[in-house]
């Protein structure tokens, strides 16, 4: 039952003479609640919690979930592409051989892709009930030159990083663009498929999961991480390259994180890995000379 403090008082100490009646006071929404609650002992209200700064319909069992087929999908994939080569492509050559053509990789990634990406679409879609890129937050920006800018931008910068760090001369990713077709391919997929997917899945997927349970920060850094440790076999191991592609997924963590778009974190990457596939077709003569240059995506 609600009441005054005064009608308190009145009903102890008898009748008391009538008071002409004021206008109350303005207060601020919710202040009388607080304040009658503090005078008679009650618990204050609690104000409303604020909603989480990223809400995916998904949970990181569902992010660990598509980690591990990713994982058993290349395995898969690549022996099998690897053996269909080796008996009706190449039947005269050694399956070591064959495992470094450059085709081989390319059509067992392609293989991986779609199994990974039709599995995000069932997962969304068909256990969550919500329309896939509204779900991973797509949403296209206006200003994609911009964002493409930001790329180029980005490549400068660590460009000029590079030339402090102990870069590695040769490595096993290089090789994959020693005959021009060969690289004009791998380029291709370098500022397509290659983006798009690693930016629906840890910009996507990983990224909100880790923004909801530990704040934008982390969930930036933490993202960052692993999108940079998957690189480390294409470049022998090399810690320096590493970070380089580590601040990659910074930038393009906190770009998905100011934007809310993935669509936005993917173009930042498509400027990137565009500019160096542009600089490496120039450096290299149209990819004759691939001693001239260093490719990181």
């Amino acid at each position: 039952m609600a009441f005054s403090e005064n009608s308190q008082f009145n009903a102890q100490l008898g009748p008391q003479p009538p008071q002409a009646a004021s206008t109350p006071e303005p207060t601020t929404p919710g202040a009388e609640d607080f304040l009658a609650s503090a005078q008679f002992g009650a618990a204050p209200s609690v104000p409303p919690i604020q909603p989480p700064v990223e809400n995916p319909v998904w949970n990181g069992w569902d992010v660990l979930a598509i980690t591990a087929l990713a994982l058993i999908s290349m395995l898969v994939s690549q022996f099998a592409v690897l053996l269909a080569a080796k008996w009706f492509v190449y039947p005269h050559t050694s399956l070591a051989d064959v495992a470094q053509k450059p085709i081989v990789l390319l059509v067992s990634q392609f293989l991986l892709y779609i199994v990974v990406a039709a599995f995000m679409i069932v997962l969304v879609e068909g256990k969550y009930r919500v329309p896939f890129w509204q779900a991973v937050r797509w949403n296209w920006p206006r200003s994609a030159w911009k964002l493409l800018a930001l790329g180029f931008v980005l490549l400068l910068s660590l460009s000029a990083l590079q030339s402090l760090l102990p870069m590695p001369k040769e490595t096993p990713f290089e090789h994959l663009f020693d005959r021009p077709r060969d690289a004009y391919l791998l380029s291709l997929i370098a500022v397509t498929l290659g983006p798009l997917m690693e930016e629906l899945f840890f910009r996507g997927f990983m990224y909100p999961v880790l923004a909801r349970r530990m704040g934008v920060v982390w969930g930036v850094v933490l993202t960052a991480l692993p999108f940079g440790l998957i690189h480390l076999p294409q470049y022998g191991w090399a810690w320096s390259a590493g970070l380089v592609v580590f601040l990659v997924g910074v930038v393009c963590g906190a770009v998905r994180a100011a934007t809310k778009s993935v669509g936005a974190s993917f173009l930042v990457h498509v400027g990137y890995n565009g500019t160096q596939m542009i600089f490496a077709i120039v450096a290299t003569h149209g990819f004759r000379h691939m001693e001239n240059t260093t490719i990181l995506h």
